[in-house]
């Protein structure tokens, strides 16, 4: 699977004949809002990790909430599998490891550093796993 990106200002659903374009003239998206919260920074050493159980294995999520968007960085454990099909938006940059995720339709994909996904709210459920274990930045 292939996808546009950004820097031309397309994206790709993974259909090849369904390009969507995302950027007006002004170069930002006009779909996401970001509203009613100050700049800030985070250090993600100082926030304290929540353990979430998969099916197997463990995810440490560290989690800050700005406005109504979740943000996190989260570590999954060599052998994770999550217990659920998700079809929660998100936006995902894999940071270390690599991470598998399965859709319903039965594709598949492996995220490595630097490699990110996104998809919204109700598109393609999707579950993870990790033979390696992963460390994310998750947007949703």
């Amino acid at each position: 699977m292939t996808g546009g990106g950004a820097a031309n200002g397309t994206a790709v659903d993974f259909t090849p004949d369904r390009v969507i374009p995302l950027l007006g003239t002004s170069g930002y998206t006009r779909f996401m809002k970001m509203n009613g919260f100050p700049l800030s920074t985070t250090d993600w050493a100082q926030v304290a990790p929540s353990e979430h159980a998969g099916e197997t294995g463990r995810a440490l999520w560290r989690t800050q909430n700005v406005g109504e968007i979740r943000v996190r960085m989260v570590e999954y454990s060599a052998g994770y599998a999550a217990d659920h099909w998700c079809s929660k938006g998100h936006v995902v940059l894999c940071l270390q490891g690599e991470i598998e995720t399965t859709l319903s339709d039965g594709k598949s994909f492996t995220l490595t550093p630097g490699k990110s996904y996104q998809v919204a709210d109700g598109a393609a459920a999707h579950r993870s796993s990790s033979k390696t274990g992963a460390k994310l930045f998750i947007v949703d």
